[in-house]
């Protein structure tokens, strides 16, 4: 199928991009990656009278990091994200996650902004950012509103993003001396949405638990964070006991269906598994 017909237009600066926002209101859509949008157009899920290309703006594609934490711009592309240095070094969490998000053309493509704004249960950048205690900066005309990442992912394909906003970058806190993070994913094959994914980020003081985050993929209506399992390792010591018994409460949270990838009591097994592995690894990272 072709996409129903659209006016298209590619601003050259945030200022007349948020204009155009405002001025077309629901009937515009942000072309960033495309990765998400397009096939949805081209199957006539979505049909925007109005296409905002954002990709000429400069400025929103930066990895840097400044005031104590790590700022992703919105068009910051997921093979960028891999291959950035400073996320190498010191965020092994989103160094875990970037390159096993979909297929190479589309990390090629793809954008963190529109991931996170696209809010699919399947992303696997909500469940990175929920463990990692993300904040993402949203604008309009109007100015910013900064919103901690549990509030912006709202429900299946929901965020808080309002329609004459845009979402311009995601800022994560820089990790303390002794921390680990990974992010496991199991797909029927190389590019496939996840079966199931989690998000662990592991943070040690003096031989204990300081703090810990475990965010949920594929297993409910939108990313998920294991709350109960990240307050249950607060204070503890790090170990198979502890692990597993954050792993069994990650699993309990989870909210999984049935389908062809798998019946919703394996996928809570994948999830009980996946948080005492990454959990593990994790605290082999924070110790090391």
């Amino acid at each position: 199928m072709l996409p129903a017909r659209f006016d298209y237009q590619r601003p050259e600066t945030l200022e007349e991009a948020l204009f155009l926002l405002d001025r077309y209101g629901e009937d515009g859509k942000i072309l960033a990656g495309g990765q998400s949008l397009i096939p949805l157009m081209k199957l006539r899920f979505a049909s925007p009278a109005y296409l905002v290309d954002i990709n000429r703006i400069p400025g929103l594609g930066d990895i840097k990091e400044s005031g104590g934490k790590l700022v992703l711009g919105a068009l910051a592309r997921h093979n960028e994200i891999a291959d950035s240095d400073v996320i190498t070094a010191r965020y092994p969490l989103v160094a875990s996650a970037a390159p096993q998000i979909s297929d190479p053309i589309v990390r090629n493509l793809g954008t963190v902004g529109g991931s996170l704004s696209h809010a699919d249960p399947a992303g696997d950048w909500g469940s990175v950012m929920l463990a990692l205690g993300a904040e993402v900066v949203v604008r309009s005309s109007s100015g910013d509103r900064t919103l901690v990442i549990d509030d912006f992912l709202r429900d299946t394909f929901t965020t808080d993003l309002r329609p004459n906003e845009l979402l311009v970058e995601v800022r994560v806190p820089a990790p303390s001396p002794h921390s680990g993070g990974a992010y496991l994913k199991l797909e029927r094959k190389v590019g496939d949405f996840a079966t199931v994914g989690v998000a662990v980020q592991l943070a040690l003081n003096d031989g204990h638990v300081a703090t810990a985050g475990i965010g949920l993929t594929a297993v409910g209506p939108k990313n998920l964070r294991a709350r109960d399992a990240e307050e249950s390792l607060a204070g503890a010591e790090p170990g198979d006991a502890a692990f597993a018994k954050a792993a069994r409460l990650a699993a309990a949270a989870a909210q999984p269906q049935s389908d062809v990838r798998g019946s919703a009591d394996y996928k809570r097994h994948v999830v009980e598994v996946f948080v005492r592995r990454g959990l593990a690894r994790a605290n082999q990272m924070a110790k090391a």
